[in-house]
């Protein structure tokens, strides 16, 4: 079972925050569209003989995209892949592209998952992200989503933003439930070099929040989500039983993946190789019939520092007996000699055969991860 990821690199407005690769246009849909089949068709062999059970459409802003052209991209996978009766197959959409018409429109093609960016509630936390919709917008929009019959609905939500107070995140968290959805990804905002935010915070005009205000949010963020019967399943997710997103499950799981578009990621399990991170330069290869790309061979050490990584952030945790079986006794002896720590002081703890991060331990995920990973040759 594996997954395919579409990157639509497309946005109207750039938002200060985001560093995933993207251009302020639309114009050049139908030629993106057309390399992006073709793309899907000379890869189709990336993931073997399996098939396909998740399919997720990001970017970007893929609600820029047309009735025609979904249509095209997806009776093109349908013709080269092996795709699930019940696979999971989801849409980002942005606020302010929702309207009636357009989710008659999406109804119609094989979308059954929708996943709103309404990052917050409070339209002076949009206004700092520069995000193109409003907190009324956002509203109107989910409600149009629900009434359109959709019923596995997940939304973004960004913690941390500077200025941002646990009042202020409590009632995002509180309106959020009063809707339907059945998964939530929250986020805590992190700034990135040569986003706007990290340009600002380079000249001294931005600061990240304390560590205190942090962790207090992210607890508010576990205790509402609990009481609203979502389970905390992986740090920034939570979901109602049977809808935890399968797509990124599968991410954390290290099943393979097909990433299509520029910059976008594949993942087989004993590679990695990511796509140019250029439009034209994308367009131009993959019509020339050699998609450029870069790869990684992944050595037995790196795999298994993947697996620390991913499997620690989720409440699957780390698996002993996958370890021992996949990296012999050197891997299993130095997990189990390093856990030990991190159980004495409360971030971790063992249930039966599998290793897992407390909601303390949660809160500082990264660090302890990092202690995690063997270190490289020297």
């Amino acid at each position: 079972m594996a997954g395919i990821y579409i990157h639509i690199p497309f946005c109207k407005k750039l938002c200060h925050y985001c560093d995933f690769y993207h251009i302020i246009s639309g114009d050049n849909n139908a030629a993106f569209v057309n390399a992006l089949v073709k793309e899907a068709e000379i890869r189709k062999d990336y993931t073997g003989k399996e098939s396909i059970s998740t399919i997720y459409l990001g970017g970007g802003t893929p609600s820029v995209l047309s009735g025609d052209e979904l249509a095209m991209i997806f009776d093109n996978l349908k013709r080269h892949y092996n795709i699930e009766a019940e696979s999971e197959i989801t849409l980002e959409i942005n606020p302010d592209d929702v309207t009636p018409e357009y989710l008659k429109m999406l109804k119609k093609t094989e979308i059954n998952r929708i996943s709103m960016g309404i990052q917050s509630w409070h339209d002076e936390d949009l206004k700092m992200l520069n995000r193109r919709h409003t907190s009324e917008q956002a509203t109107a929009a989910l409600n149009e989503v629900f009434y359109a019959g959709y019923e596995n609905v997940t939304i973004d939500l960004i913690y941390g933003i500077p200025g941002q107070n646990p009042g202020n995140w409590s009632s995002n968290l509180d309106k959020s439930f009063t809707f339907g959805i059945t998964h939530l990804s929250a986020y805590h905002l992190t700034i990135e070099p040569g986003t706007v935010f990290g340009k600002m915070k380079e000249k001294g005009l931005l600061e990240e929040i304390e560590e205190e205000e942090s962790n207090s949010q992210f607890n508010i963020l576990i205790e509402k989500s609990a009481a609203a019967g979502f389970i905390h399943y992986e740090i920034s997710n939570f979901g109602k039983p049977g809808f935890f997103s399968v797509h990124n499950s599968n991410y954390w799981k290290q099943a393979s993946y097909l990433g299509l578009g520029p910059s976008a990621h594949s993942f087989n399990g004993y590679s990695r190789q990511w796509n140019v991170r250029d439009l034209k330069k994308y367009i131009k290869s993959v019509n020339e019939g050699k998609p450029v790309f870069e790869i990684e061979e992944l050595d037995a050490k790196t795999r298994f520092n993947e697996y620390i990584m991913t499997s620690l952030r989720t409440m699957w945790g780390i698996d002993l007996e996958y370890v021992e079986k996949n990296f012999e006794k050197e891997g299993y002896d130095y997990i189990i000699n390093l856990s030990g720590k991190f159980m004495n002081y409360g971030l971790m703890k063992q249930e039966k055969n599998t290793l897992v991060l407390t909601n303390q331990g949660m809160m500082i995920s990264d660090n302890i991860i990092s202690e995690l990973m063997m270190p490289g040759d020297k």
